[in-house]
């Protein structure tokens, strides 16, 4: 990690955004003696938020004297650097404007191990694995950053002290303001079309996550996806030592992750070299893994290289793995009925992720899919669909432009009004043996909250399915 630990002090620190992330930092730049403000346009009564103490709250609009006072700014994940004015004018007189992944960064001891896990899709599934992995080895760990609790929050425990580990998801957004930030292990496991609302090309978008690896040196792992060839540039700006891996079988790699034909359908390789020079194998069965789906097994191969990386044993590894379940909403499997698996992907909210779930799938599928549409293509998705969809049930705002792309299809294409409507349809479409998965490819905010909302409605859709289905 890097040792460049500012003096916070009598400082007069900015906040920008008061959501977790904000109001962490906020109260650690209190507790280390500055003098902190932390602003947000939303009114005070919208925001429902405690203001840790020794924080001042400016709520309901942004004040220009607060930027112009201020020595360090740190913006939230949500507030691009470059699009904000007032930051744009403090930058420019000398401030140091940062983000709170950074600026917390550079409080972990560098005796702790720092793993960073960025990417499109699955990234939230991958920390969460390789954090789970990396707490059986005995050792201090803090898992979260983009996932659960902010960094900031493992400041002053034993995982951020010398000998501990900390596992950090990690937003383009919060790599926009990550300057010094040193992973012992970092990856990044593919780049899809995503945010295109904010970056100007697909290219600014994996710069943006690439810049997880630009301060690695030799000492350290560079790990990313060989497939997808939006990853090794990014993976090489910086002087780690590239560990690919990769999803195609029989693509085999002297250093990194691969498979290969097994007894029980794919094996998992695992090759390193240890700290001492010697090499080192490593075979996962796919049949003995908890994960569905090729894109799942990615996610077990980026989590096992970043754990081996900071020492972790292959014991370590298979004992971890096969006690991980499913994140919440990310193909969690939520129930059963005549034969017929339900699973919830309703974290899929774009086509890549949505393709990447279906594939290597273990059977034939009925997709609920759709919701707010985020200007991306379809196509992709059809194809993934082809070889072993059963049936397609739409829903939301994007009914008719995902019922074109898929126009044609071998399989049938139903549209339902609601979700109750749509695992209903599933039901009666789906046979036994088969699974009905929600991967909607979309943002939920033309009918939910959020898509841990969506989710949850589409569980209690499950959960009131009859055990027997009438004839269709």
């Amino acid at each position: 990690m890097t040792t460049r630990r500012p003096e916070l002090a009598g400082k007069r620190v900015l906040v920008v955004g008061a959501a977790r992330s904000g109001l962490a930092i906020a109260g650690f730049c209190a507790a280390q003696g500055a003098e902190v403000t932390l602003t947000d346009r939303k009114p005070a009564d919208a925001l429902g938020v405690t203001v840790p103490a020794g924080v001042r709250l400016e709520a309901g609009g942004h004040v220009a004297a607060s930027f112009e006072a201020a020595e360090i700014i740190v913006l939230s994940p949500g507030v691009p650097p470059r699009t904000l004015p007032e930051a744009q004018a403090a930058a420019a007189r000398g401030a140091w404007v940062t983000g709170e992944i950074e600026l917390a960064a550079r409080f972990i001891d560098p005796g702790a191990d720092f793993i960073g896990i960025t990417g499109t899709n699955g990234k939230s599934t991958t920390t969460a694995l390789a954090g789970a992995i990396a707490a059986l080895s005995g050792r201090p760990t803090f898992t979260g950053g983009n996932l659960g609790e902010p960094l900031t929050t493992c400041l002053g425990t034993p995982a951020a002290a010398r000998g501990g580990i900390v596992v950090c998801e990690l937003s383009s957004y919060q790599l926009e303001t990550a300057d010094e930030l040193h992973p012992r292990a970092a990856a990044i496991l593919n780049v899809t079309p995503d945010h295109l609302d904010r970056y100007a090309s697909m290219a600014a978008y994996a710069a943006a996550k690439g810049r997880v690896f630009l301060r690695q040196n030799a000492l350290d792992w560079a790990i990313y996806n060989a497939d997808d060839p939006a990853c090794e540039p990014e993976a090489r700006r910086g002087g780690g030592i590239p560990y690919p891996f990769s999803s195609a079988i029989g693509r085999e790699l002297p250093r990194g992750a691969f498979l290969v034909p097994g007894a029980r359908g794919r094996d998992l390789v695992l090759r390193w070299t240890d700290a001492a020079g010697l090499s080192h194998e490593h075979v996962m069965a796919e049949h003995d893994l908890p994960l569905v789906g090729t894109h799942n097994l990615e996610n077990i191969m980026a989590a096992a290289l970043c754990v081996l990386a900071v020492g972790v044993t292959p014991a370590q590894v298979d004992a971890g793995t096969a006690a991980f379940r499913p994140l919440p909403h990310r193909m969690e499997l939520v129930g059963e009925v005549d034969d017929v698996r339900y699973y919830d992907d309703s974290k899929g909210t774009n086509v890549g992720a949505v393709v990447k779930a279906l594939d290597g799938f273990p059977r034939p599928v009925v997709l609920i899919v759709g919701g707010r549409d985020k200007g991306g293509d379809y196509g992709p998705m059809r194809d993934a669909l082809a070889p072993i969809a059963r049936a397609a049930v739409l829903i939301g705002e994007a009914t008719e432009k995902i019922a074109a792309s898929l126009a044609g299809a071998a399989y049938p294409i139903e549209r339902a009004a609601s979700m109750e409507d749509a695992v209903r349809a599933a039901q009666r479409l789906a046979r036994p043996g088969d699974a009905v998965v929600l991967s909607p490819a979309c943002s939920s905010f033309d009918m939910f909250k959020n898509f841990e909302h969506r989710g949850q409605v589409f569980r209690l859709a499950v959960r009131s399915l009859p055990e027997s289905k009438s004839p269709a």
